[in-house]
């Protein structure tokens, strides 16, 4: 308690103003916010610094997009290529990893393209485009939309045809539209056991937090915008929210996000040892 009461005694010196009337406007993926992770976070960093956070939910691409144009003050998002593109244009500084889940392939119970027992995302999405299985995309440019397209071109496909559909919106509302169409989509774990009951779908390949395959590991890490190139975004309490979400408490916070006992998002942030690629473009060499 004496290090929270020290941080925000330290954050009130530096802004100089009452934080009551601050804003902190956040882009993110509608997995944090389908979740119920966002709430979780939000409530407890405005209860300790009195500020509002407006969160923006879209998909990654998108998010990224907003911190170019300077509407944001941070992301959390989770497409590590998209995030080190707009680190190495300096749009967004500041990174840190900040949890994990994975991405898994769901269906219908039926399972009409015989995707059970397939070793691998690939070899699924196989089977599905030689079935002409009804496959439902996010088609949003989100983190994973993302990984969606990079297991189509990994089975050298290039999905079409009135097989494959286009929702368009966050992972909620594609996960309902596959459960009422009886089709197939790629989801982020969380946001499907956190939907789940009210779904008639099920998990067909797993990803490897249940020991299936590594390609659908799927990272989160949060970036400030560059107060370099938008000296008006509120940097500082961009840089408490990141503190904030990579602390202990914001760690046990999204440790103790669960469904029926099963973990939501694993948190990455404190580690022992430190791995210095989580800051930087993943092919910085430095110089």
């Amino acid at each position: 308690m004496l290090k929270v009461l020290l941080f925000v005694g330290g954050l009130l010196s530096i802004i100089g103003a009452p934080l009551a009337a601050a804003e902190l406007v956040l882009a993110t993926t509608t997995s944090t916010y389908d979740t119920g992770l966002l709430d979780a976070l939000n409530r407890s960093f405005e209860e300790l610094l009195g500020v509002k956070v407006k969160v923006i939910a879209v998909g990654t691409g998108a998010a990224l997009e907003l911190a170019k144009r300077g509407m944001v003050d941070l992301v959390l998002v989770h497409a590590r290529p998209l995030e080190d593109r707009y680190l190495a244009e300096g749009w967004v500084i500041n990174r840190r990893d900040v949890m994990f889940n994975d991405f898994v392939v769901v269906g219908p119970p039926e399972d009409p393209a015989g995707v059970k027992g397939a070793p691998t995302a690939v070899e699924a999405f196989r089977r599905i485009a030689a079935a002409g299985a009804r496959f439902i995309s996010r088609g949003d440019n989100s983190g994973t939309n993302f990984k969606e397209r990079e297991i189509w071109r990994a089975a050298g496909i290039e999905p079409g045809g009135r097989w494959y559909l286009l929702s368009g919106k966050g992972m909620g509302d594609t996960l309902v539209q596959a459960s009422l169409m009886g089709g197939y989509t790629l989801t982020d774990r969380g946001t499907f056991l956190a939907m789940r009951e009210n779904l008639d779908l099920e998990i067909v390949v797993e990803g490897p937090v249940k020991g299936g395959d590594p390609m659908l590991m799927n990272p989160y890490g949060i970036m400030a915008v560059n107060p370099a190139r938008f000296p008006d975004r509120n940097y500082v309490l961009a840089m408490a929210y990141i503190g904030f979400v990579t602390s202990p408490e914001g760690q046990r916070i999204i440790a103790g996000l669960t469904v029926g006992g099963e973990p939501l998002f694993y948190p990455t942030a404190l580690r022992e040892e430190p791995d210095f690629s989580e800051y930087v473009p993943r092919d910085w060499r430095g110089g």
